[in-house]
């Protein structure tokens, strides 16, 4: 157990370079086009280009930018943003800490909800709960965060007035602000998740030892809860830990559309900006959670599944 875990962190730091080396080239050289061009506009001439690379230590050796680079991200040292005026670090964290809160609220319901329907339907292949819990899942997934977004927001803000339409916590926090992107967020995945958790649950009632088990008189409780569920969380247990990943950066629609002040919406900024630093720092931090959650989910697995810590 803890080589396996050591394994995976040597994977993971291996991996954190690897695309560090490859998030550098592309935003820090001339592959993509002149970073002193992309900061500084079009209408900038060579004299002006050739003075910010001087000052920024563009005309430095590749791998010595490189090495400097990887070591102040390693440190702490984010850079400058252009956007905001002021440290990547003061900018970021107060955003990936607002996208925290949207993304607990939103695993919350979203997660025992999916988890339980998508249990039930399972254990009743074929039944009408199965069809409507499986129409409903594939009907909500099918439903962009635009879309919906829009929906409840005619609804919930303009029909009944209950809500309001932003989410900018404004005057601070208020809860009432967040539910919005919340709904729209547990409504697009909830499906997702459901039916991933329907079909392994539904193969894992068809198994020979879940069959056995029945035969020799077990309690059917007993069965479902001590045999059926652990082996039928596996495939799940991957999709939640992925989901993790797309709450973190993939959710910039929701918080553009509520004005809500997150990770997802600062790396849209960022790009529309030519901010290279935040987003460089932003692109860094999306790779390390991406990576992490992976670890933990292969890490998971030895718990899950005790053929995997033995093999």
């Amino acid at each position: 157990m803890v080589m396996l875990v050591i394994k995976r962190c040597g994977f993971m730091i291996f991996t954190m370079i690897v695309v560090s080396l490859i998030l550098f080239m592309l935003l820090e050289t001339d592959l993509t086009g002149d970073p002193a061009a992309r900061v500084l506009g079009q209408f900038s001439n060579a004299e002006q280009r050739e003075l910010w690379r001087e000052q920024h230590g563009y005309n430095q050796p590749l791998m010595l930018r490189y090495a400097k680079w990887l070591g102040n991200f390693a440190t702490g040292d984010l850079g400058e943003s252009i956007r905001f005026k002021g440290p990547v670090a003061d900018v970021m964290l107060p955003r990936l800490w607002n996208t925290a809160i949207l993304g607990f609220w939103t695993f919350a319901v979203m997660i025992p909800l999916s988890l339980i329907l998508g249990v039930l339907s399972g254990m009743k292949e074929g039944s009408k709960l199965d069809r409507s819990i499986s129409v409903f899942g594939i009907l909500t997934t099918s439903v962009p965060e635009f879309a919906s977004a829009v929906i409840f927001s005619s609804l919930l803000v303009f029909g009944l007035q209950w809500l309001p339409g932003t989410s900018s916590m404004a005057g601070g926090f208020e809860f009432k602000q967040l539910i919005l992107p919340a709904l729209v967020l547990i409504v697009y995945d909830f499906g997702y998740v459901a039916r991933m958790t329907r079909a392994s649950m539904a193969e894992v009632m068809t198994s020979q030892y879940i069959r056995t088990a029945v035969l020799k008189g077990l309690p059917y409780k007993s069965v479902i809860v001590k045999h059926a569920l652990r082996n039928a969380l596996i495939a799940p247990f991957t999709v939640i830990m992925l989901q993790i990943n797309w709450l973190l950066s993939g959710v910039i629609v929701v918080e553009f559309f509520f004005a809500y002040k997150g990770f997802g919406a600062l790396i849209l900024e960022a790009s529309l900006n030519n901010d290279i630093a935040l987003l460089e720092a932003c692109a860094m931090v999306a790779v390390c959670v991406a990576v992490t959650t992976q670890t933990i989910a292969d890490i998971g697995y030895t718990f899950l599944n005790p053929r995997i810590r033995f093999s």
